[in-house]
């Protein structure tokens, strides 16, 4: 049996490398997750709704995935409350709006595209978290 905590990065990274290039070649599309969820909640049929639809399927399926094959649920510890859980999720969806995109989007996609824009979002995304786990793990505990 495969060992996920030595191989499971290897393979999720790739798994989204090669999910992201196929959806580029196949549909000529970003495999940005916060657009892609967009069309689904907005039901926007004009930008292929079907497709949407299954990526993100694919998604939730894929925890039952790895359940099966590694026998256990998938190792997630929430380390905060419901509420602060529903607060993160809001102000990450501002965000994202506020940023046209996401870490998948910008940071998988628009990084390996050599996007000024995207690089510039990537190194926000990643300035603000390493402040926020700062913050949060060394001056308020």
């Amino acid at each position: 049996m495969i060992e996920p905590n030595f191989a499971g990065g290897l393979i999720g990274g790739s798994l989204i490398g090669i999910a992201s290039l196929t959806m580029l070649l196949l549909l000529g599309r970003i495999t940005g997750i916060s657009g892609i969820l967009t069309g689904v909640i907005t039901w926007n049929k004009e930008g292929g709704l079907s497709w949407r639809a299954a990526f993100i399927g694919g998604l939730i399926i894929g925890a039952f995935v790895y359940q099966i094959v590694f026998g256990r649920p998938l190792p997630i510890e929430m380390q905060a409350s419901g509420p602060l859980l529903i607060l993160a999720g809001l102000l990450v969806g501002i965000g994202t709006r506020l940023g046209s995109g996401c870490t998948s989007g910008h940071g998988v996609c628009g990084i390996a595209r050599r996007s000024p824009r995207s690089i510039v979002s990537t190194a926000t995304f990643m300035t603000v978290a390493i402040a926020t786990v700062y913050v949060t793990r060394h001056l308020l505990s």
